[in-house]
C-alpha cells in the first residue's frame, strides 16, 4: 500500500478529529479550534494519509537545536502495528539527529515501554536520566 507522507501544518479539523477521536483522545478534540492551533504552532508535524483520510501524524515541539520534544504520535486503530508509527520516529529522528535531547512522555500502556526502547528511546526508570512533569 502507498502512503503519503506530508511535512505541513495546516491539516483540516475534521482529519484531526477523526484521528484523535479514534484513538481516543478526547481532551484534545473537546477544543478543536486549540488543537488545531496547536499543531500550527508546532515545530514541526509529519503526517500520513492514505486518499484523503490522515491515518497518522507525529508532533514535535521544541527548539530543534538543542531539544525536541515528540508531543504526539499517533495512528488510526486499524492501522496501527504496521509500522507507520515507527516509520513516524525514525524520520523525526533522522530530520533531528543532531539535536542531543530528544523527549517524550506519555502514558503507561501494554506495549507503550516496548515500541519506544524499540525505536531508541530509553525509560528514564530505568537509566541515569531523571524526569519530571507537572501536569494542570
Amino acid at each position: 500500500m502507498e502512503y503519503v507522507y506530508k511535512e505541513g501544518k495546516q491539516i483540516d479539523k475534521e482529519s484531526l478529529k477523526s484521528l484523535y477521536e479514534d484513538v481516543e483522545w478526547f481532551a484534545y478534540t473537546k477544543d478543536l479550534d486549540q488543537l488545531a492551533e496547536a499543531v500550527a504552532h508546532s515545530l514541526y508535524v509529519l503526517s500520513i494519509w492514505d486518499n484523503d483520510e490522515l491515518i497518522g501524524l507525529i508532533r514535535v515541539v521544541g527548539d530543534g537545536l538543542t531539544i525536541i520534544y515528540i508531543q504526539d504520535i499517533l495512528v488510526l486503530k486499524c492501522r496501527q502495528n504496521q509500522g507507520i508509527a515507527s516509520e513516524l520516529i525514525r524520520r523525526v529522528l533522522i530530520k533531528y539527529r543532531n539535536v542531543r535531547q530528544k523527549v517524550l512522555l506519555t502514558e503507561e500502556a501494554a506495549g507503550v515501554r516496548h515500541f519506544y526502547e524499540k525505536n531508541g528511546f530509553e525509560s528514564c526508570d530505568q537509566g541515569t536520566l531523571v524526569a519530571f512533569a507537572k501536569l494542570g
